[in-house]
């Protein structure tokens, strides 16, 4: 549902961080470099008309079909390893104390690395769709599968997953560790009064948002770098302007090095306004949905057993 609803935002952030171009044309410079000459894309709305110009509504949901199979995997692994790490914390006791705001950070960064593992080919097959434009490369996710694998290797549908890694464990560590502390807070504050099922709906909903985005801010340079590592070596067409090249990829030390240089901190949030935007309501969707139909379920089951 989430991956749906943020498709258009989550194209419009690939498409700023794997160009290699400032935001801003510059002019009057005196070289001829297709980094002075400035970007494809100067903001989201110009983005947006662009892309909807030149591609079509449907360019705006590119990479849509490997996106959602990513989610599958992906979201269903992330949500059966934090309860079994939950589970895990309630038999050896660890959810008193001080170890029960240590196990909120700890169970999400084990779920986003189990889940990362699980569907990543999907993650780097999404990311080469919505990255390639017109002319496309590759006509859709079997196509695109078939160009990755003969020209990297089997190794190719995992490229950037270390980079993934150190991304998703801060990642999804700050999103679970911060929706669990948001929503404490939350019961807290009305302990002694009965609240609505709506209320907490939408407190549960809050509380999503400002996880997702409080934890995208806090690791955007780092998907960033991922990015560049998927798309490194994909040939699409100059209009869209430099291509990512092979050697500013090598490591993320690299990689980050690189990016500082050529485009300062710029480059490393190039992308971010479009990524908070999309992380947010992503989040706060995942989470309501996550807790409507877990409390469908349980009703179910309880309806069952009497």
């Amino acid at each position: 549902m989430a991956r749906f609803v943020v498709g258009p935002l989550d194209v419009l952030k690939i498409r700023f961080q794997v160009q290699l171009e400032p935001i801003a044309r510059k002019q009057g410079a005196n070289t001829t470099s297709q980094l002075s000459m400035g970007s494809k894309y100067t903001g989201m709305r110009q983005a947006l008309v662009t892309i909807i110009r030149e591609e079509g509504v449907q360019g705006l949901w590119r990479g849509t079909v490997p996106g959602q199979l990513l989610t599958i995997p992906y979201t269903a692994v992330q949500f059966v390893a934090l309860q079994q790490c939950r589970t895990f914390a309630r038999r050896h006791g660890l959810l008193t104390g001080d170890w029960a705001f240590m196990l909120s950070f700890v169970s999400g960064a084990v779920a986003g690395a189990a889940a990362t593992v699980a569907s990543y080919p999907f993650d780097v097959l999404r990311t080469v769709l919505a990255a390639q434009g017109k002319p496309p490369v590759y006509r859709g996710m079997m196509d695109a599968a078939r160009g990755v694998v003969k020209n990297q290797g089997v190794r190719g549908l995992y490229s950037g997953l270390s980079v993934t890694l150190v991304e998703i464990v801060p990642y999804a560590a700050l999103q679970f560790g911060l929706y669990d502390l948001f929503t404490a807070a939350a019961a807290k504050a009305h302990a002694d009064t009965p609240v609505a099922d709506d209320t907490r709906r939408w407190e549960r909903f809050c509380c999503g948002l400002a996880a997702g985005t409080l934890a995208k801010l806090g690791t955007h340079p780092l998907d960033v770098c991922k990015k560049r590592f998927q798309v490194a070596g994909l040939q699409r067409s100059l209009q869209y302007g430099a291509r990512v090249q092979a050697e500013s990829v090598k490591s993320l030390p690299a990689c980050l090095r690189h990016i500082w240089q050529r485009e300062g901190i710029r480059g490393l949030y190039k992308g971010s306004l479009p990524s908070i935007l999309k992380a947010a309501p992503s989040a706060a969707v995942t989470f309501t949905a996550y807790e409507f139909i877990l409390g469908a379920l349980t009703a179910m089951v309880a309806t069952e057993d009497s």
